[in-house]
This record gives C-alpha cells, sequence and structure tokens, in this order.
C-alpha cells in the first residue's frame, strides 16, 4: 500500500488551513542520534554530505524516529564556499575555519562562480534519493545568507561580536557590496539547483544577522536578500526567513517577498503578531526546554500553539537548533503531543 505524501508543512507554510500544526525542528538530524554518533566516529561532516546514500540516510532518520512533517537535508552553510574558492574546514569543538580570509576588493574580485552539477552533485544527488525514493513529507533544501557567509570569510571562523566583518563592512563599502552581490549570486543558483532537484521548501539561515542593528541592516543587508528572494520567488516554493537574536529585525525581514518568518524563542508569536507580521510564523520553543521535565516541556509547547494557532500559516520549530544533549525520545514525544493537542484545538 502506498503511502500519502504529508504535505500539512507546506500548506501552513502557505497560510492554509490545516488538519494539526506541522512540526520540524532544525538541527533534528544528526548530534542527538546515537545512530549518527556512531557514523560521526567513521566520517567527517564533509565526508557524509559527499556520500549522497548516507546523507540520505541521516537526513531521514529523524522523519522516521520522530514523525515530524518536513526533513530538512543534513549539510553545512559551507557547503558552497569551496566552488567559489574559499578554503574551509570544519573543525570539531571550533566549526567553520577558513585559511584564506576576505581582506580586500580584491580577495573579493577572486572569488569564482558555483556551478553546481559540476561542483556540488552529491548535495543535489542527495535530494534526488530522498524526493524520489525516500520521504512522505517535503524536504527543505537551505543556504547559509550573505552576511553569515561574509562573517565567517572575514573573520576566518566563527566570532563572538564579529567587529572584524562589521568594521569591513563601514570601512571599505565597496568591497563589502560587492562581496554581498558575490555570495547572492552563489546562493541563488546554488538554492535553485536545489529545488529543481527536488526540494519543496527552502529556509535561508541568517544566523548571526542580529548583531546588526535595523538601520544598518536595511542599508548594507537588505537590498541583497530583496534580489536573493525576489529571484527565488519563482521557483515556486516555499521561502523561510531565520535567524537567532533577530528578533529586531523580524519586521524586516515580513517585508520581503518571502512566505514564513522564523523566530526565536525572544519574540513572542503574539508579540510578532501584534507589531503587524501577518505571513506564516515558525518556532519558537528555546531548545534549552527540551532538558526540563516533561511536565515543564508540555507546557511551554502548548503555550506556543495556543499563540501559533490563533491564525493559520503556523509551523511549530525550536527557537534554534538541537543540541547533543537531547535525548530522541523527547522530541518523538513532543512531536506526538503538537500532533494531537493541535489536532484537538483546531477541531473546537
Amino acid at each position: 500500500m502506498v503511502r500519502q505524501f504529508n504535505d500539512t508543512f507546506i500548506r501552513a507554510c502557505k497560510g492554509e488551513q490545516t488538519d494539526y500544526v506541522p512540526v520540524w525542528y532544525m538541527r533534528q538530524a544528526g548530534r542527538s542520534q546515537p545512530e549518527y554518533r556512531k557514523i560521526k566516529e567513521k566520517y567527517s561532516l564533509f565526508e557524509i554530505t559527499h556520500q549522497p546514500e548516507l546523507c540520505a540516510y541521516v537526513t531521514k532518520l529523524p522523519v522516521d524516529q520522530y514523525n515530524v512533517d518536513a526533513a530538512i537535508l543534513y549539510k553545512d552553510i559551507m557547503s558552497p564556499l569551496p566552488s567559489i574558492g574559499v578554503d574551509v574546514d570544519i573543525k570539531a569543538g571550533i566549526g567553520p575555519v577558513i585559511s584564506n580570509p576576505i581582506r580586500s576588493l580584491q580577495d573579493v574580485e577572486k572569488l569564482g562562480e558555483i556551478h553546481p552539477e559540476d561542483d556540488v552533485p552529491y548535495v543535489l544527488e542527495t535530494i534526488r534519493l530522498l524526493t524520489e525514493e525516500m520521504l512522505e513529507v517535503p524536504l527543505i533544501g537551505f543556504a547559509g545568507a550573505p552576511f553569515t557567509l561574509a562573517s565567517y570569510m572575514i573573520e576566518g571562523g566563527p566570532s563572538r561580536n564579529y567587529n572584524k566583518t562589521k568594521s569591513f563592512m563601514y570601512a571599505e563599502p565597496k568591497a563589502w557590496f560587492a562581496l554581498m552581490e558575490k555570495l547572492a549570486d552563489t546562493t541563488i543558483t546554488y538554492v535553485k539547483a536545489q529545488i529543481n532537484a527536488g526540494a519543496k521548501a527552502i529556509q535561508i539561515f541568517d544566523s548571526w544577522v542580529g548583531a546588526l542593528n535595523v538601520a544598518d541592516y536595511r542599508t548594507y543587508i537588505k537590498p541583497t536578500m530583496e534580489r536573493i528572494f525576489s529571484e527565488l520567488r519563482v521557483m515556486n516554493v516555499p521561502l523561510i526567513m531565520f535567524g537567532v537574536g533577530a528578533s529586531h529585525l523580524a519586521n524586516e525581514w515580513h517585508d520581503l517577498p518571502l512566505d514564513v518568518v522564523g523566530l526565536d524563542w525572544r519574540l513572542s508569536i503574539q508579540e510578532a503578531r501584534a507589531r503587524g507580521i501577518q505571513k506564516a510564523v515558525q518556532g519558537n520553543l528555546d531548545p534549552a526546554i527540551l532538558l526540563c521535565p516533561w511536565e515543564e516541556i508540555e507546557a511551554r509547547a502548548k503555550a506556543i500553539l495556543d499563540q501559533g494557532m490563533k491564525n493559520p500559516g503556523y509551523v511549530f520549530n525550536l527557537g534554534h537548533g538541537v543540541f547533543p544533549e537531547v535525548l530522541p525520545e523527547t522530541l518523538q514525544r513532543l512531536t506526538a503531543f503538537i500532533h494531537e493537542y493541535s489536532a484537538q484545538q483546531l477541531k473546537k
């Protein structure tokens, strides 16, 4: 018997009424799963992503274990950067480390173009495997946004304050905007290839853009994001925006030609709606809550669901990613609760 494709997540992203609230979790693939940890004993992140069958298995694992309503492709936001000439390595306990950081306009001009079918065929093959043979829920593709990618490229790795990035942005505007254009080109080409391969939705992660104030975002970032989302709009899949510690930018995102505004735990859904955010929203349980006793998890999830269900167009998620200490059974139980509780409430 062929099981029916579950498009609840897609319909919620489009602002349609659904029978229950769909849920997926950022970083649901990997990290806390014992099966994944065993794989990681043998392979690095880049090595996993270069093996389509293994990568597809890791991507699908949380769908099977947790019964979530969408899968998100297992890979890193750094994945497309080697294609344009960025020497990046993911180092355990540190994160992305770049040996040729951007320091000048000349450095930006040296960057090349991405040709996805030639440069990242393994990513596209993983998507094809998942969407043609394995998944009965939508697959979310993703990319890092230009500011977040630029922060790694300029800092040379993770940063707490982004001082080098911001000073480069302010002091070298010609080089900055050239870098934004280069990364916009890369993002658009890379994401379109993911959609053509079968991705049913796209999330853009601007993880660190919360380091900017609203005025600087409007000047240095928003025109680039407007271009990216405008060019992706023609692909006719839901587009989601997310960043961490960026609640002050939520209305800026709402202005962009996208479908879903992702919220971290710092901005409640109720407050976002009061601010005039009318598009679909996604979020936003603090992942730290997942280490609490079940009663606390349920109470917090229930309060968020009650806010989200006041309007059509709501997807339950965490306010950031799952971390390694979270028990898989907790996510399994939380998913079941979200489905059951929301179905009951939406029938009323």
